[in-house]
């Protein structure tokens, strides 16, 4: 008999911004002024929905499996880091059954490219769009957002596998 195991995972990440660099969120080329500074694109989406998936999965976290300071990251698309999460995803047995995000950013106005950011992120993932929902939300002046020193990106993932009893 077959019993499906579900598991949850919660991710979280944040950026500076930083002048001189493209802003890449949900694997999507957003326009504004400032890009995010960090060893990778510094896509704070895919990074978060990477922590979230790892954590549902036990597959550590992205640090660990994808660690700042290796020259083979180093500008790397976060699209590809998730691509080999997701092959590491399938390795252990896991389906994703849904992903929920919310970005947090002061500016710029990003509701123009949620649409955009869902099916790139189902692309890689090989998942419909609909089970992806990405929301941006401001801080209201808040905190570092809130004053545009950076953005912020908290994911939940929900994955199951078969497994037999």
């Amino acid at each position: 008999m077959n019993k499906p195991n579900l598991r949850v995972g919660i991710g979280y990440d944040i950026h500076p911004f930083v002048e001189g660099r493209r802003l890449i969120l949900g694997g999507v080329s957003i326009s504004h002024d400032k890009g995010l500074s960090g060893w990778s694109d510094a896509d704070v989406v895919i990074h978060a929905i990477i922590d979230a998936l790892c954590g549902a999965a036990d597959l550590g976290d992205k640090g660990i499996l994808f660690p700042s300071g290796v020259a083979e990251f180093e500008g790397i698309s976060s699209l590809v880091l998730l691509a080999k999460t997701y092959e590491l995803l399938n390795s252990k047995g896991f389906q994703i059954i849904n992903i929920d995000n919310t970005i947090i950013a002061e500016k710029p106005h990003l509701s123009p490219y949620i649409p955009e950011m869902r099916n790139t992120i189902s692309q890689v993932l090989n998942i419909d769009p609909t089970l992806i929902t990405i929301k941006a939300s401001s801080s209201n002046s808040l905190g570092f957002a809130g004053r545009g020193e950076g953005i912020a990106s908290h994911s939940i993932a929900l994955v199951w596998k078969s497994i037999s009893i």
